[in-house]
């Protein structure tokens, strides 16, 4: 325990030096932000399970990420980002709609269970993207969506059985305003990816041999070179979204050029986290079998966001494009005897968010505690429209911290698990900038308090909620109750807390 208490030392030391290093350099080449009065494009990419302690320069995980390094350079960090929900349907909803989840009615992931209880992203939201598409944007959409429930007859696909469902089509008219359409529901095999094509219908749908990222960074490198205008209107801002499924599993399922640049690392340094379960255990060994994997769907993303960089550059669209790079959650695969996300846990809910706009945003790292319906809010304003943005998205624009390094910060993020048919039942919680509560009541059980100090015990290893009694009652009535009335969450009102 003591060899791995002192690698928890090195992590942390070499995180602090390396986002600082990140600050310095991005303090030295920025010295003046100009203005501009053309609309700027907005370039999202985002892969699917991919947690934040995965990019290289925060020093915890053995991942190599030069891209992101590079990019981290030039970009506002925020390393105290976070899935509220830490799961695809409920993050992407999130995203979309600037509500929380008890709002816009997706709570839970979108497949056959869902469609019995209506939890599909609603035809007549308002989403960030209509109110561009209605201000002159041209969108675009490339990869994973998974917003919308399955239907009988299903979808003959691998996702797909005839008892059960994940994947469905998006029919044009549930787009939310994209014009270009190459995507899916959710579809896990990443070597050999389908997509419908914007015109195609629901039986219309293709197979590429191709990994998937890969065949996702050519496609948003043919909609940003536009050649003879086939792809948008080239007298027109645009919008692209890029959502890439791995590192979701099957962790197999990746190029092996990505898994051999790791050959120099043996499974201990692979697996230095002190929160990992012992090898011998199932989680252990899960954790062993597909770390490697894990890291290199990881490298492969980031080469493949870095080719998508290089054409933006290339294209002379850089300067006026931002670029936000972001994941809607993160991946536990074993830590904490959990399979992958949707739990409170760090290496679930922290995820990347790094966002680039040449002139406007002065690069550097900051510990805002953003949450995922603040998205929406943000980048609407930031991009000249605040004034449309709904009353009741109930996301907080944080615009002018970002650009101008001011306003109020938020105390604490919403953390929730709703199980499906029961909106009023579940796990809730809050995390601050110390701490983390999550407070249980599934189905059928007893009630449950968990509390971990993240500073002193970054790794979550120790339960202190008995012994620390009133900070749990502080942070119930001051933080979790607020967001619960706020959110309008039936949770608050089934029992006394």
């Amino acid at each position: 325990m003591a060899k791995k208490e002192m690698t928890r030392r090195n992590f942390m030391k070499t995180s602090a030096s390396l986002i600082a290093g990140i600050s310095c350099v991005c303090s030295q080449s920025n010295q003046s932000l100009k203005k501009s009065s053309k609309s700027p494009n907005l370039l999202v990419v985002f892969p699917d399970q991919m947690r934040a302690q995965t990019l290289e320069f925060m020093g915890e995980d053995p991942c190599i990420t030069p891209s992101l390094n590079r990019f981290a350079k030039q970009s506002l960090v925020l390393n105290q980002a976070v899935s509220n929900f830490p799961l695809c349907s409920p993050f992407r909803a999130m995203f979309m709609t600037g509500q929380y989840p008890h709002a816009n009615g997706v709570l839970g992931n979108c497949n056959t269970h869902a469609a019995e209880h209506g939890y599909e992203l609603k035809e007549d939201a308002r989403c960030w993207s209509d109110i561009l598409k209605d201000n002159g944007y041209e969108l675009g959409y490339i990869g994973k969506w998974h917003l919308d429930a399955p239907h009988r007859p299903y979808i003959n696909t691998s996702n797909n059985t005839q008892d059960f469902a994940w994947n469905e089509w998006t029919p044009p008219h549930r787009r939310h305003g994209f014009d270009f359409w190459y995507g899916y529901g959710t579809y896990d095999r990443h070597t050999r990816p389908m997509y419908w094509t914007t015109q195609a219908s629901r039986s219309e749908f293709h197979y590429v041999h191709q990994w998937g990222p890969e065949h996702e960074a050519d496609m948003a490198a043919c909609f940003l070179q536009n050649k003879e205008g086939r792809y948008r209107d080239p007298k027109k801002p645009f919008v692209l979204v890029v959502s890439m499924n791995p590192p979701h599993m099957p962790y197999q399922l990746v190029p092996q050029k990505y898994i051999d640049r790791y050959n120099h690392l043996s499974l201990e340094q692979l697996c230095r986290r002190p929160n990992i379960p012992p090898s011998g255990t199932k989680w252990g060994d899960y954790y062993r079998k597909h770390i490697k994997n894990y890291l290199a769907m990881v490298t492969g993303v980031d080469e493949q966001f870095g080719r998508i960089l290089d054409v933006l550059k290339t294209e002379g669209l850089e300067n006026n494009t931002l670029v936000l790079f972001m994941s809607d959650h993160g991946n536990c695969l074993g830590i904490h005897d959990q399979i992958s996300k949707n739990n409170h846990y760090e290496e679930s809910m922290r995820v990347p968010f790094l966002l680039r706009w040449p002139g406007h945003i002065k690069p550097r790292c900051e510990d805002l505690l953003l949450s995922s319906p603040d998205i929406f809010p943000t980048l609407l304003d930031l991009m000249g429209f605040h004034n449309q943005i709904p009353s009741y998205v109930q996301g907080k624009s944080h615009s002018r911290l970002f650009l101008e390094n001011k306003g109020t910060r938020p105390s604490s993020q919403l953390y929730l698990h709703i199980p499906y048919g029961h909106p009023g039942l579940g796990r809730r919680g809050v995390r601050t900038l110390t701490h983390t509560l999550m407070v249980s009541r599934m189905p059928d059980q007893n009630q449950r308090i968990v509390l971990h100090d993240n500073q002193k015990d970054p790794y979550q290893l120790k339960n202190i909620a008995k012994e620390k009694s009133s900070l749990v009652n502080k942070l119930v009535h001051k933080e979790l109750i607020p967001w619960l009335k706020r959110t309008r969450d039936p949770w608050v009102k089934s029992w006394n807390l």
